[in-house]
């Protein structure tokens, strides 16, 4: 019996060198060798630990080997120019509000860097904005969330130009990915309305960048997925603000007519384009329970239902326009025009009037039900594309009816909007369809954890249909896992992306939660 166990000599050598070699690169480091000024920094509790081991997704469990609280910058790039100084340097995930939803700011035995902890250091200069003779401007610490800069732009008549959907998000988070909503038609997204850059590269310097000063960071950073370091402020454009909205819901029972009207309103786009909407998305009305018509009259919901029913998808275009005081007496007239000769189903056009705040922070609304329901911290399997405009027929015959519709399982918010190429800025490292006009798809699942995996195959049929058909998607907030999938997503743009990657992060410590340059995730 004991003669089957007889193993050589060498081969034990062989074996025992190589469990020694992988422990050596996936041992956690060690927290006695750091500085002490970053070891009383290091928060290493159970409970936090497990906070920083989840995101807003609840799908992937990474755990960090400590979590670091910053009292400054330059604690960030001590950190930074300390990992680098080890003969096996560890990862680094900032973290923001932790809104990924599929572990794009965590680490696995890294260390996570909480931002909110520099709140406590800003000394209320978080948010400054500056209204002089030139383009009016705030600086914004990254750890900063978008509702706090309504606000302090607000208190001086003034606003962000391009904005999400969702304000309780970092900046530094939203400017990782090109932040994107209803306006982008018009000024772009977020990342096309910031003037400069504070950054901490993965080399550890804080550099400041614009378009004319280190440029070839600036441009990496914005859409960057958080590769060649933390934004530690960013200076974003602003422009008057109004007071009021007009809000419009219209709803079709014709794909066709949808998409063409939705083109049609982005083609207003200039800027300074007083008969342009302020706002253009759209969304689907399914015939899957459960169906909310809370934005309607409660006299008109038996008959929205109804025609719900009746065609099984209903497309609504969501359309807005601002006004204040002294557009008051036109206002009505203004939206009387950008209606005029659209195709949506007679007398299926309804309207709100809301204070533009209420108007940009309405899913807050949403979330507060949600979190009272216990319906909040749940997994997420989100599906976020953008897909080419010459391809969104298509893309509906196969999608939203060919597989939503069909299957029938709970499908969730699912919104469609096109935005206007020529406002994104190609040499940021944002990628997007090679097309004029490309479609914003996101499918926006929440769902008990018994159903996760149904909802993910449904993502994976999404995503396997769209390649087959050869339609040309870009996934934004991607998931990909192998390095194919990221050359494949980046196209012309890997080569560079690759470049600046060696140029400003060489050891490849930040953000490892994308996978881009480590690949294979959980």
């Amino acid at each position: 019996m004991a003669s089957h166990f007889i193993i050589s000599k060498p081969l034990i050598l062989l074996w025992l060198t190589y469990i020694v070699l992988t422990q050596a690169r996936t041992q956690p480091w060690s927290a006695l060798k750091a500085p002490k000024e970053l070891t009383l920094k290091l928060i290493r509790d159970p409970v936090s630990l497990s906070l920083a081991s989840t995101d807003y997704g609840h799908i992937v469990h990474d755990n960090p080997f400590a979590i670091f609280a910053p009292s400054s910058i330059s604690d960030i790039s001590n950190l930074i120019n300390f990992s680098n100084s080890l003969a096996i340097p560890f990862t680094i995930a900032p973290r923001g509000q932790a809104h990924s939803v599929h572990g794009q700011a965590m680490t696995n035995d890294g260390v996570v860097v909480n931002m909110t902890e520099l709140n406590g250091c800003r000394n209320g200069a978080g948010i400054v904005v500056s209204d002089g003779p030139t383009a009016p401007y705030a600086d914004v610490g990254g750890e900063q969330i978008w509702i706090d800069v309504l606000h302090a732009t607000l208190e001086r008549g003034l606003t962000p130009l391009s904005w999400t959907d969702y304000l309780l998000l970092s900046v530094g988070g939203t400017l990782s990915n090109a932040g994107i909503s209803g306006q982008t038609f018009r000024f772009g997204p977020q990342i096309s309305n910031v003037h400069e850059l504070d950054v901490v590269t993965g080399k550890g310097d804080l550099v400041t960048c614009s378009a004319e000063m280190n440029s070839e960071l600036f441009y990496a950073v914005l859409g960057g997925l958080g590769q060649f370091g933390i934004i530690a402020r960013a200076r974003i454009a602003l422009g008057p603000a109004p007071t009021r909205v007009k809000w419009l819901r219209l709803l079709y029972n014709d794909f066709s007519a949808f998409s063409k009207d939705q083109e049609y309103l982005i083609s207003f786009n200039g800027r300074n384009e007083t008969n342009a909407a302020d706002f253009v998305e759209g969304f689907l009305l399914l015939n899957q329970p459960p169906l909310d018509l809370s934005f309607y009259p409660a006299p008109d919901q038996p008959r929205i239902t109804s025609l719900v029913t009746q065609y099984g998808i209903i497309y609504v275009i969501e359309l807005v326009k601002y006004y204040d005081n002294s557009s008051l007496e036109h206002v009505d007239e203004d939206v009387k025009l950008l209606v005029q000769g659209l195709k949506f189903v007679p007398t299926f056009i309804f309207e709100k009037d809301v204070s533009y705040e209420d108007f940009l922070n309405r899913v807050h609304t949403d979330e507060l039900f949600l979190r009272s329901q216990g319906l909040w911290d749940v997994p997420h399997p989100w599906l976020n594309l953008f897909v080419p405009g010459s391809r969104i027929s298509g893309f509906d015959e196969g999608v939203f009816k060919g597989i939503i519709l069909k299957q029938n399982i709970t499908a969730g918010l699912v919104i469609i909007y096109p935005v206007n190429r020529a406002k994104w800025d190609d040499k940021m490292s944002a990628v997007t369809p090679d097309e004029d006009v490309f479609y914003v798809v996101s499918l926006l699942h929440a769902t008990s954890f018994d159903m996760l995996e149904e909802f993910q195959a449904q993502n994976q049929q999404i995503l396997q249909f769209c390649g087959d058909a050869g339609i040309g998607i870009k996934q934004y907030l991607p998931q990909n896992k192998t390095r194919e999938q990221w050359v494949e997503h980046f196209g012309p743009k890997w080569t560079i992306f690759e470049e600046r990657k060696a140029q400003f992060d060489p050891n490849r410590i930040l953000s490892p939660g994308q996978g881009i340059f480590n690949y294979i995730k959980k």
